[in-house]
């Protein structure tokens, strides 16, 4: 169903449209109607509508000035004017303008319908270009294999959700269902004077000797793919200059998971040796528990890599034959902080519970230290200080005594309990910010209100003015205004305006226009047809009633 203004200033032409034609048999709604341009931009902004159905001839804004707002504050709003035959000298204007349809006058029923069904071709056809199945369809099968490896990439770079990584593998056909998970990274040595030797002319160009690292890349991607769809084994993707390979094994032997991808790796260095006359270096990582951790075991295989300095190119390394490496815990990375930080500000609480699980779900009880456990514990409680302080919040109140006793590991007799403070607290700090920013709220709007009362008498007061003054941008107050007064800055203006010159009609001699200029009104003749509109009465009937006359 489109929706569909009706701008016509006479009531009985207006009304007649509203009411001759079955509406919804056609796909539409009338969703307002305004007596003229003024009234109906206030309207249009509010409620979106698809198309503006809008006389030429009105007072205080015609039909083109009318016309030329929508197509400067809504362009994909269809525009029908209504018009007669003696304003065809508005038809210039119109064409500048892109009006969509136009109606001449006198017109019947049909005739709108007609039109109305000719506009309606026009927007489905937009609707229909923007939602076919089958473009985006091609669309999103040409984009597959970039947001397979988009999503790899990002698996290695930092901390995914668990339900994140499942859908996704899921949607892109990759499998990361098992027990065990590594990561590593193959790199192309550097070859020095690589692409300075002088070739003969029947003699063929090597990658070595061409220097263009990208194909070389591509080119040992190539033969590290074909190694691991033969032994059916891990998945391969360029990610950044290296070639990474990510292993899964359904076995919890971490031996088995590391042996065979050792086996492998060894044999892309082989093969990339033998047939490209290149030579690499890979760094194989850690062995984790879940592919949300795979990129810990990426930055172990990076550490791997730098070993290369001491042992020399053309190797596989393994981080734990050069390092130790004892199980560890989750790292509180920057992503993890920023969504924990996010949550507690913007989310719900059954988010926070999620967030915090997530963070908890990569602790082994163990393997982890006591030493490891507090770090991991006082960082959380690190960030969670950070928001109450940046929102204002009391912190004492907020965190109580269990700040001070965080080091003694007696006050939580497991994570669980640890688990538990942490959504307590953070979910009176979601409150307390919750609270802080209806006060906020509330504060802004009465900065704003007390603006207009002390400034409404000013003609050219206009929401941008008032966000000047309040140092905000109008889309934000627009949205708080709405929320919290139930109705927009517009009309809160008009309703400040009208009980002004009511007070002024009652108590002064003043006249309609006089008190038209004093409220803010550029226009007497707009003043008087407002003031009708809202109390039924024209100023000086107001008056002489107020006065017992």
């Amino acid at each position: 169903m489109f929706k569909l203004i009706l701008v016509e200033d006479e009531e009985d032409v207006r009304e007649g449209m509203a009411g001759q034609i079955d509406w919804a048999r056609y796909g539409f709604e009338v969703v307002d109607q305004a007596e003229n341009g003024r009234e109906a931009t206030e309207a249009i902004d509010r409620l979106l509508p698809d198309v503006v159905v809008t006389d030429i001839q009105m007072p205080f804004m015609n039909g083109l000035q009318l016309a030329e707002w929508i197509r400067s504050h809504h362009p994909a709003t269809k525009i029908i004017i209504l018009t007669g035959y003696d304003e065809f000298e508005y038809a210039q204007q119109a064409i500048k303008l892109q009006i969509d349809e136009y109606i001449l006058k006198p017109f019947s029923s049909q005739e709108l319908i007609d039109v109305l069904l000719k506009v309606k071709v026009t927007l489905e056809a937009e609707i229909a270009e923007k939602e076919n199945v089958f473009v985006l369809s091609e669309h999103y099968r040409k984009s597959l294999p970039v947001l397979r490896e988009q999503f790899l990439s990002s698996l290695v770079s930092r901390r995914l959700p668990s339900a994140e990584i499942a859908a996704k593998s899921a949607e892109y056909g990759i499998i990361l269902a098992g027990e065990r998970f590594q990561s590593s990274v193959i790199r192309v040595d550097n070859i020095r004077g690589a692409g300075e030797a002088q070739q003969s002319a029947d003699q063929p160009v090597s990658l070595r000797d061409t220097g263009d690292h990208n194909l070389q890349l591509f080119a040992v991607l190539n033969i590290a793919e074909e190694i691991s769809e033969k032994h059916a084994f891990g998945r391969v993707f360029i990610h950044r200059d290296d070639v990474v390979l990510l292993s899964v094994s359904a076995s919890g032997d971490k031996g088995e998971i590391t042996g065979k991808t050792l086996e492998i790796l060894e044999e892309i260095r082989l093969n990339v040796q033998r047939f490209l006359k290149l030579t690499i270096t890979a760094g194989a990582g850690t062995v984790c528990d879940s592919p949300a951790l795979l990129f810990q075991s990426f930055e172990d295989a990076l550490q791997a890599l730098d070993y290369r300095l001491i042992l020399g190119n053309n190797k596989v390394i393994w981080i734990e034959d050069v390092e130790s490496r004892p199980s560890r815990m989750l790292a509180y990375d920057e992503l993890t902080q920023q969504s924990l930080i996010r949550t507690i500000k913007l989310g719900t609480v059954q988010e926070l519970k999620e967030v915090v699980e997530e963070l908890f779900g990569g602790l082994d009880a163990g393997q982890v230290s006591t030493q490891d456990y507090q770090i991991f514990l006082l960082e959380i409680i690190t960030s969670i200080l950070r928001v109450a302080k940046e929102s204002g919040s009391e912190t004492s109140g907020l965190i109580g005594s269990g700040i001070h006793s965080l080091l003694d590991m007696n006050q939580f007799n497991n994570m669980g309990e640890a688990k538990q403070w942490i959504i307590a607290v953070c979910t009176r700090l979601m409150n307390s910010i919750a609270l802080e920013r209806q006060s906020s709220y509330k504060q802004l709007i009465d900065q704003a209100k007390e603006y207009i009362r002390s400034h409404y008498e000013e003609s050219d007061i206009s929401i941008g003015k008032v966000c000047q003054q309040l140092h905000i941008s109008t889309g934000y107050f627009s949205s708080i205004f709405k929320k919290e007064m139930k109705m927009t800055f517009v009309s809160y203006l008009l309703q400040i305006r009208l009980e002004a010159a009511k007070e002024l009609l009652r108590s002064t001699e003043l006249k309609a226009f006089e008190i038209a200029e004093k409220i803010g009104f550029a226009d007497p003749n707009y003043f008087s047809f407002c003031f009708r509109k809202k109390y039924g009465q024209s100023p000086k009937e107001y008056k002489n009633s107020s006065r017992g006359g």
